[in-house]
């Protein structure tokens, strides 16, 4: 899965994944009233409007871009209605050939991350067939538990040809509080790292591992180091944006072939029609605002790649 990843970043020349994490205050009041008349004041309806807001969104953007990334989250609070709309934004993205990156930040050990890692990547066996549950491409792990608690995802990624992105450094303000503390004279995210690049070696593709990282736009310094300490790792880039990452932070994460990155950008792109410099398509027009907003942040990135 790695390498159809690469392929579609050269193909659409756009280092960019788009965050569906949805939440029902980004949802136009068209769409929530729809399906509030069908369905009443229920979760069922809240589902059903984050299904169809995503759905706009994906048939304006899947042309223009190699990868998604839906936040579990933003659909569990709705439940089991949510986890249809996952489940449906999921499979409707796979159609339209993008790559889905399932935000899940899984983690634990033994036979319950070998749980999380068969239900998001693999398969159950039941009687003599084996079924698929939510079957993305690539999917979010937390290191915190140690190997044990990411081998189980990097046996199922080898299997199944799919990969994890393994948290190392993240964008939020308070992150190192744990991730920067020393340990033998080094940061616990470049002991991190180091672990990542050993993870990856099991599972190589072409050119870069299945075993990729989750290193924040807002720390291009510590992403320099990093980038030098996973050569072969593909890296989930979080924080442009709304969290404060510019195009000008993200050279460090890039490899001198141009690849090694892909920049996530959530609320700047499907919350679009919000921003004063998208003001004009109106929340009608919320999937036109979302593509342009694309366009827009692939050129910025393009220009401070070079």
């Amino acid at each position: 899965m790695i390498n159809k990843l690469i392929e579609k970043i050269r193909k659409t020349n756009a280092p960019i994944v788009v965050g569906l994490d949805p939440m029902l205050d980004y949802v136009p009041g068209h769409i929530l009233d729809a399906a509030v008349r069908g369905l009443g004041e229920t979760l069922e309806a809240a589902g059903e409007a984050v299904w169809e807001y995503n759905k706009g969104i994906i048939d304006a953007v899947y042309d223009l871009i190699p990868a998604v990334k839906p936040q579990i989250a933003m659909y569990e609070q709705f439940g089991i209605p949510g986890l249809v709309a996952f489940q449906k934004t999921v499979d409707y993205c796979q159609e339209k050939g993008l790559v889905v990156i399932g935000d899940v930040k899984r983690g634990d050990i033994g036979s319950t991350s070998a749980a999380y890692a068969n239900g998001h990547l693999g398969s159950v066996q039941i009687g003599g067939r084996k079924c698929s549950a939510f079957h993305e491409d690539f999917i979010t792990v937390n290191p915190y538990l140690g190997t044990d608690g990411v081998k189980p995802f990097v046996d199922v990624c080898r299997e199944e040809k799919k990969g994890i992105f393994v948290l190392v450094k993240t964008s939020n303000p308070s992150s190192g509080e744990f991730q920067d503390q020393r340990v033998d004279g080094k940061p616990l995210y470049e002991i991190v790292g180091e672990h990542v690049a050993r993870w990856g070696e099991e599972c190589m593709g072409d050119s870069y591992s299945y075993v990729g990282a989750v290193v924040g736009a807002t720390y291009p310094e510590m992403g320099k180091v990093l980038r030098e300490i996973m050569p072969k790792t593909f890296i989930l880039v979080p924080g442009y944006g709304a969290q404060g990452g510019t195009a000008a932070d993200l050279k460090p994460y890039f490899n001198e072939d141009g690849l090694g990155a892909i920049v996530n950008s959530s609320r700047g792109i499907i919350c679009a029609y919000k921003q004063e410099k998208y003001a004009k398509f109106g929340a009608g027009n919320y999937a036109d605002a979302a593509r342009q907003a694309v366009i827009d942040m692939r050129e910025d990135i393009a220009g401070a790649l070079g």
